[in-house]
């Protein structure tokens, strides 16, 4: 027996064409300077002589198109250690050369409860940051590793991410970290690759465009109004319907920007 499925796009495109439009934002500007805008992945600026070249793949192209990278907003090295009751607890090993003050840096940075660690032994970086994304369409966001830059001096551990609706659950993002070999640093710059945020669209061929957005009255409401739930409930998954029936009709609404020299 065999069984044959084939997809094709319906007769009449309606308005599900074009590119979808993607806003980002930050859920609190103080300091926001700091937090560069997310950068598209592009391998079109690299050499595309050749008419073989990976840069010029269609395939290629298509799947860096969805993935946009986020920039490390500042310095963090950083050694893990115990205090005298054997709780962990993080150095920050360039000390007074630090360019980030060390009580800010516990700010954003901390080490999860051992408790909540997924391995034995490997603990846990949460970065606290403020970058949200939200559509008016039904796109999935990906928070993964950024595989496509290279890394002179990996890191000694992993990222993980997450998967979520961005149009019914936007949310600041936390980059995650878990620390394998903990007995050696870690060290990231500002500006290297923190990590990467790609898009998944309906239907699937439809492009990306991202914008600043506004953080209108009635966003800042709705952040408010799901931020937090994590701390309530195990699985946030199931308030996805209550959330998208008190969401507002419109999240994204581009940024008006001064054009420069004017």
């Amino acid at each position: 027996m065999q069984i044959s499925v084939s997809l094709a796009p319906p007769s009449d495109p309606g308005p599900g064409t074009g590119p979808v439009t993607v806003g980002w934002c930050l859920s609190e500007t103080k300091g926001g300077l700091i937090y560069a805008p997310p950068e598209r992945v592009r391998s079109t600026d690299l050499d595309r002589r050749h008419a073989k070249s990976a840069s010029r793949c269609p395939a290629v192209i298509n799947l860096e198109s969805r993935y946009f990278l986020i920039r490390c907003p500042f310095d963090i090295n950083v050694g893990f250690d115990r205090d005298e009751k054997g709780a962990p607890r993080l150095r920050n090993l360039s000390g007074p050369a630090s360019a980030i003050r060390g009580s800010k840096l516990g700010e954003k940075l901390h080490v999860v409860s051992e408790a909540e660690w997924r391995h034995k032994g490997v603990p846990t970086l949460q970065l606290a940051l403020p970058y949200v994304f939200l559509c008016d369409a039904p796109v999935y966001l990906s928070q993964v590793s950024p595989f496509m830059h290279y890394t002179p001096n990996p890191l000694p551990g992993t990222i993980f991410g997450g998967r979520f609706p961005i149009n019914v659950w936007p949310r600041p993002l936390m980059w995650a970290f878990e620390w394998h070999e903990p007995e050696k640093p870690l060290k990231i710059s500002r500006g290297d690759p923190l990590f990467y945020v790609g898009f998944e669209t309906m239907p699937q061929d439809r492009g990306v465009a991202m914008v600043e957005a506004q953080r209108t009255p009635e966003l800042v409401e709705y952040l408010e109004l799901i931020s937090g739930a994590v701390n309530y409930v195990n699985q946030t998954f199931s308030l996805f319907e209550a959330a998208e029936a008190r969401r507002p009709e419109t999240l994204v609404t581009p940024v008006a920007r001064r054009p420069r020299g004017t």
